[in-house]
């Protein structure tokens, strides 16, 4: 009997549903936040300590993990459960967006990089709004080591309909991924849920691109979803999702998800990219592609992580979010609280000694034991303007416990009937 069972507990008109995913290593209450631990760690946050921020469940990474330390050692550490010290359910990225971030589109057996001349900047794919660095594309060169390659993703990618050949962003190495590939190192991860390779491409692809990029993806998602049935044990133990792409074009959307969800994957990644440079409705506009998926197939949005777009993604029937922004917002000083978000090194909060938002129940911000908070606006301020990374750790910490604490929250409205009403209320006190 596999282990992976997905549960619709109460579901609204509209497409808001509450449920939970029976995992081998737990379940997971949905909709839920789930924390980015790209390698295996989550910035700022000790695995030991995650139950006190609300973190059910966390994402790793398979390029990351595939350079450094490498699945066989992870797979001899007894699996990422045991490598990184959580007991909890795990999941893993294909590695299919650090392969393309860079890359504007990639034509069979060519690399379509710009020229010098030509550079712009170009928002990577899977992701939600704004939250994805927008690297430059640098001149495209041979596959040899520079220090510039050695600060990004693997910024040369040729791929064919095989698979992808990249270099490393720690060396410069000339590596290969393949569908079966992704699969092989993502089995020997261990992860309770992993993701399908696929091709990611840029928004403002051409929709000839789009097209031949998404038709791809089907390919390599019958060849990863062969690959997993393949491994009997795995298959038990361990779940794949597939990813549809189609860019910003609504009709390859909705062929692509509907192909994907009828090809017997478990779940389902929203993939692509949702930034509003690319229009308002954008985020909108892919969750449609949701209505061509079985009703009882799990979803997972892939780099979506504002507010906003969360309760968006939840009243289109999305069950669980990953991004890096609370993370890397908490690094750089912005705070996520129910009046919107704020940059704590402002002189405002010099003598400010409140908590970083008032009634959150997070580590940071909970009452001591004479009442007042753990750490306050002044202090973690202070911090920040002479350097010291315990205040990156701190708001970072706090930020996540905000967006799981959001996530519970919309929970019990579902389970309520007043997901709208909560919904309403929240934006309306929620300043970006």
């Amino acid at each position: 009997m596999r282990a992976f069972r997905f549960t619709i507990e109460k579901r609204l008109a509209g497409g808001a549903r509450a449920g939970s995913l029976k995992t081998p290593h737990g379940t997971i209450n949905t909709p839920a936040f789930v924390a980015v631990g790209t390698k295996a760690d989550v910035k700022g946050v000790d695995s030991t300590h995650y139950k006190s921020f609300g973190i059910q469940t966390v994402i790793s990474n398979t390029y990351h993990l595939y350079l450094s330390p490498g699945e066989k050692l992870v797979e001899k550490a007894g699996g990422l459960h045991t490598f990184m010290g959580f007991d909890g359910p795990i999941m893993t990225d294909s590695g299919g967006f650090q392969v393309f971030s860079l890359g504007e589109g990639f034509g069979k057996n060519i690399s379509k990089f710009k020229s010098t001349e030509q550079e712009e900047e170009l928002p990577a794919a899977h992701l939600g709004s704004s939250q994805r660095e927008y690297p430059t594309i640098p001149a495209p060169s041979p596959a040899v080591y520079d220090e510039d390659l050695a600060t990004s993703h693997g910024k040369l990618a040729i791929v064919d309909d095989d698979g992808v050949t990249f270099t490393s962003h720690l060396d410069g190495s000339l590596h290969r991924f393949t569908p079966e590939r992704s699969v092989e190192i993502q089995h020997k991860l261990g992860a309770d849920i992993f993701f399908a390779f696929d091709q990611c491409t840029a928004p403002d692809a051409s929709y000839e691109f789009q097209k031949e990029a998404m038709e791809r993806t089907h390919a390599w998602a019958k060849r990863s979803l062969a690959a997993h049935r393949q491994n009997f044990a795995a298959s038990e133990m361990q779940a794949i999702y597939g990813i549809a792409q189609g860019g910003q074009f609504d009709d390859l959307r909705k062929e692509s998800a509907r192909i994907i969800g009828e090809m017997g994957f478990d779940g389902f990644g929203l993939g692509g990219s949702f930034s509003k440079k690319y229009g308002e409705n954008s985020l909108q506009s892919a969750l449609a592609m949701l209505t061509e998926l079985p009703s009882e197939m799990p979803v997972h949005g892939l780099g979506v992580g504002e507010p906003e777009d969360i309760l968006l993604g939840v009243a289109h029937g999305v069950d669980t979010f990953d991004c890096v922004i609370p993370t890397r917002n908490g690094r750089n000083g912005g705070i996520f609280s129910a009046q919107g978000k704020y940059q704590i090194p402002n002189s405002t909060y010099r003598e400010d000694f409140g908590p970083l938002e008032e009634g959150c129940d997070c580590p940071v911000c909970k009452p001591n034991d004479s009442g007042k908070p753990t750490h306050t606006r002044a202090y973690i301020h202070h911090l920040f303007r002479t350097h010291e990374m315990l205040g990156q750790i701190l708001a970072s910490q706090h930020n996540i416990r905000f967006l799981t604490r959001l996530c519970e929250d919309i929970r019990e409205s579902i389970l309520n009937g007043t997901f709208a009403e909560f919904r309403d209320a929240f934006l309306a006190a929620y300043k970006k």
